[in-house]
């Protein structure tokens, strides 16, 4: 039973500490679309996303109004089209791109994930034909995102994968060089992806999925940062107690949403996403959290361990609230999305050693970095390595989304826009990686992975 002063602290969350529900995703199967015609396949697709999402964005308004809770975004993840479109006679997947694009507009979602390969231990032709068609339907596409899963501890690292994907990242940064390299904020490279993650850009709808289903991410970094504001006095343990319960009620909420949209649709509910998830907003930053435990700023030391006690605090109170947690839940550290450390990298204290080893703790990766345009194909491959084996040897989700800014360098900014927000470009070591990149194959699984 609620009693006033809990009622009371949930109209504060949602007025004035930027407690929203980030996005409704409804997952989509696209296996039964396959065709050999590509066109037939693209027609299949559109149609089926079309009749499955009519009506996603209207119950997500409807329950925004009904019961006065922010849902910022509504968003549709589809089966990797590198599987549907291992079907068509075809190498060029564009046409597939297209079809996922126009069934983001007819439908009015702000996005669509799924332009995905996984790729972990080895590439199929689709999966090339997937990944060679990256740079020409990023460019031509607003709504659609994508993303390749190139590790896992089962498989280890497939570095064939890694490099192809360093080249393709360089692609897609020249063929979208007049909006800041923007096609780039659209891709993730993942280790260990998940299948019913909610969040772009690394949204698909796994092989393991049913044919539809509604999951639901929810956010909330301005409420943690206002529930340990001013505690200067309180010990970590008191920290953590504190973040918990408010990662309770804050998942209770998302729990609340994805009932009752999954009711409406007449779509099994999936799972709740709990991370936090910032915005370039001030008052909404997971950084600023961090520095409200006694930082001076987001990137000096201590921030690994911050960062470490908020991921595990939010975890642990979010998971006994929803029946279901699953996605990626855990605290995201978006760089050009959080004002804090959009903050903390133009004053060059958030550096990309840092970042990568917050990844170790954090619950995705390298997110929304922005790089000097002139970087190397193979650094940027060498990146995506490291962030792998994090990932492969802690057993966890680690993802890299990279964006070399074609024509700008160090000390200029990216801007991107809407939550996407900005980004300072920041340094990456100049010592190349070549010979190391160029050696391909595999890098083995660790010896944990045999756990069957």
């Amino acid at each position: 039973m609620l009693n006033t002063s809990e009622i009371l602290q949930t109209i504060e969350m949602l007025d004035s500490q930027h407690l929203d529900i980030r996005t409704i995703t409804m997952g989509i199967s696209l296996l039964d679309c396959a065709d050999e015609d590509i066109d037939a396949a693209s027609r299949k697709i559109y149609e089926k996303i079309v009749s499955r999402a009519k009506d996603l964005v209207k119950v997500g308004e409807d329950i925004q109004s009904e019961f006065g809770i922010p849902i910022v975004n509504k968003r549709i993840s589809v089966t990797p089209v590198a599987l549907v479109g291992a079907s068509c006679r075809e190498r060029n997947y564009v046409k597939l791109a297209h079809a996922l694009e126009n069934a983001a507009r007819e439908t009015g979602v702000n996005f669509i994930g799924g332009f995905s390969a996984l790729v972990q231990k080895g590439m199929t032709q689709a999966d090339i034909n997937l990944i060679d068609s990256l740079p020409q339907a990023l460019s031509e596409t607003e709504h659609m995102c994508a993303s390749i899963n190139v590790a896992s501890t089962k498989a280890g690292i497939n570095m064939d994968a890694v490099k192809l994907m360093g080249e393709r990242i360089i692609d897609i940064a020249e063929a979208t060089k007049d909006r800041d390299s923007l096609g780039c904020a659209k891709l993730t490279v993942f280790a260990n992806a998940v299948e019913d993650n909610p969040f772009m850009a690394g949204a698909f709808h796994g092989p393991g999925e049913g044919d539809t289903v509604i999951n639901v991410g929810v956010s909330g970094p301005g409420v943690v940062h206002h529930a340990i504001k001013n505690k200067k006095d309180a010990s970590f343990d008191e920290i953590a107690e504190l973040i918990k319960k408010t990662a309770f009620k804050i998942t209770r909420m998302g729990q609340l949403v994805a009932m009752e949209a999954s009711k409406r649709l007449g779509v099994p509910f999936g799972i709740v996403d709990l991370s936090l998830a910032p915005t370039p907003a001030i008052g909404d930053s997971v950084a600023r959290i961090l520095e409200e435990m006694g930082l001076e700023t987001c990137g000096t030391h201590g921030t690994t361990a911050a960062l470490a006690l908020l991921n595990d605090a939010v975890k642990k109170g979010g998971v006994m609230a929803s029946s279901h947690v699953g996605g990626l839940s855990g605290a995201f550290i978006p760089v050009s999305e959080d004002e804090g450390m959009i903050a903390a990298s133009g004053k060059g204290v958030l550096t990309i050693d840092k970042l990568e080893a917050m990844t170790c703790v954090c619950s995705v990766g390298l997110d929304m970095i922005a790089v000097p345009g002139d970087t190397p194909k193979e650094t940027i491959s060498a990146i995506i390595a490291d962030e792998a084996a994090i990932g492969v040897i802690n057993n966890k989700t680690t993802a890299c989304r990279l964006i070399p800014v074609i024509g700008k360098g160090v000390g200029e900014t990216a801007v991107f826009g809407g939550l996407l927000g900005e980004a300072p470009i920041i340094p990456l070591h100049r010592e190349v990686s070549t010979d190391f990149i160029n050696r391909g194959g595999r890098i083995p699984a660790p010896l944990h992975s045999l756990r069957n």
